[in-house]
Formats: C-alpha cells, structure tokens, sequence
C-alpha cells in the first residue's frame, strides 16, 4: 500500500465533507490516518456521522505531540483539513503548532506537501481572509466548502461530492467522484 493521506477534522459544522471523503479515498484504497479536535468530535456526534472514525486505519489523539505526523520524517501523500474552523485555519497560516493537528498541517508546509485546506464558515471577517492569503502563500491550497451547481445534483451527497473532487484533484488522485465541466454530455 501506498503512504497514507492525513485528515484533520476541526469543529467547524460540515462533517459530511469529511466522511464522504474518507469514503471516497477508501474506495480509492488509500489508506487514511485521521486527526480531529475536540470540537470536531462533537460536530461529528451532532451532526450524526461517528461512524466515520471506522473508515480510518489510524486515529491520533490531537494532545499526542509525540504522533508520527507529527514529525517531517513521516512519510505521507498530504492532509486535508476539512471542514476546517477560522480559529485552525488562523493557526496554520502564523505557525502555531500547540496541536497534533495544527503541527502536522505546520509539518506539510516546511516539508512542502500538499495541505488542503477546507473552510466551512460564512460570513468572513477580513482576518479570515488575510489568514486565508497567509495560507496560500505558504503553499497550502485553501478550498472553501463551495459547491457548484452546473452538474445539476440530484442530493446533498452529489453536492458534498462538488467540492471533494476538487480536493481529490488537489490531491493528485484519479476519481470517479463527480463529472467535469464539459463532460456532461451537453
């Protein structure tokens, strides 16, 4: 099997990106390694999705700073961060690495591997936009939870899937997950 993809899930509303992610790099094979906050368990509870911590092959507590993400010399093929809050996003774009997930995001940018970023949050203030341009120029793509319509989806699901396929793509990996523009037939 190939080196893993890293998840973080922070507490911002929004756990179904997140599970349908997992899915989709399951059935992708990939093997995945999730990390979330406090908050994050919580949304996930709320938001009726626990079942996605069975779709890890790996889970790390967020206090455990001495995890192997959160080390450069892990390999990995990149973390997604989804859905991400302002108030992690905020500390990926200045560095401050005080959790197992924020230090493996902080790992991704100094050893330059893919960091998507998925903000789930509306409306934004400028700080959460100057956060968001910090992140960028560091290397990380920010990709906010937006999803399109032109694919006419038929489901909340089909809708979720509309941003994972740009994450997917950001990703490097081939996917079935949604259509492309211009590839609808039309």
């Amino acid at each position: 099997m190939s080196d893993p993809f890293i998840i973080g899930i922070t507490g911002a509303s929004g756990a179904i990106y997140a599970h349908r992610l997992m899915r989709h790099l399951n059935d992708l094979n990939a093997e995945v390694h999730l990390v979330m906050t406090e908050h994050g368990r919580q949304v996930i509870a709320f938001e009726g999705h626990q079942e996605l911590t069975s779709l890890a092959s790996k889970i790390y507590r967020n206090d455990d700073m001495f995890a192997a993400i959160a080390s450069g010399s892990f390999r990995h093929q990149g973390m997604v961060v989804v859905p991400c809050t302002m108030a992690s996003l905020g500390k990926m774009a200045h560095g401050i690495g005080d959790t197992l997930l924020t230090r493996a995001a902080d790992v991704c940018l100094k050893e330059r591997r893919p960091l998507v970023v998925v903000p789930r949050e509306t409306p934004m203030h400028a700080g959460h936009f100057q956060n968001q341009k910090i992140l960028s120029n560091l290397g990380a793509v920010v990709l906010p939870a937006n999803p399109s319509f032109y694919l006419k989806p038929q489901s909340i699901e089909d809708l979720v899937d509309t941003v994972l396929a740009r994450v997917l793509d950001h990703l490097g990996l081939d996917h079935p997950v949604s259509r492309r523009w211009r590839e609808m037939g039309q």
